[in-house]
């Protein structure tokens, strides 16, 4: 009976030493996830600041071009030609950060995964 105590024993360590290990790989994979997540935020942040700055210009040159340049002659072209392509940047930069929003977080994506792989390896095994 002794030997099987001891045998019983040495297997709890050995589960507790596989457990720790897999509890560590599984933190620093959601710490490397995270990490991923504030890289993505920064990104739609920058995204919404340019198109933000683009429709400023927007506004701004052709507020600009209306008083100093084109007072008399041909001014709606040039003014239209500008805010047309400060427009379209604007558009670019709203695209791209709808498109950045809507590709969704991969937050945990991995951990869980993992996770699932780790329960399915502990109910095949019992």
């Amino acid at each position: 009976m002794g030997e099987q105590h001891s045998g019983l024993m040495a297997a709890l360590r050995r589960l507790t030493a596989n457990t720790t290990v897999v509890v560590g790989t599984r933190l620093e994979l959601l710490a490397n996830e995270v990490e991923e997540e504030k890289l993505r935020l920064a990104r739609l942040f920058l995204l919404g600041a340019l198109a933000v700055l683009f429709f400023g210009i927007t506004v701004l040159l052709a507020t600009v071009f209306v008083v100093v340049l084109f007072w008399d002659s041909h001014r709606l072209v040039v003014l239209g030609a500008l805010a047309a392509l400060f427009l379209a940047l604007t558009l670019l930069s709203a695209r791209a950060l709808r498109n950045e929003a809507d590709s969704g977080s991969k937050l945990f994506s991995a951990s869980l995964a993992e996770l699932e792989k780790d329960g399915e390896r502990l109910t095949s095994g019992l």
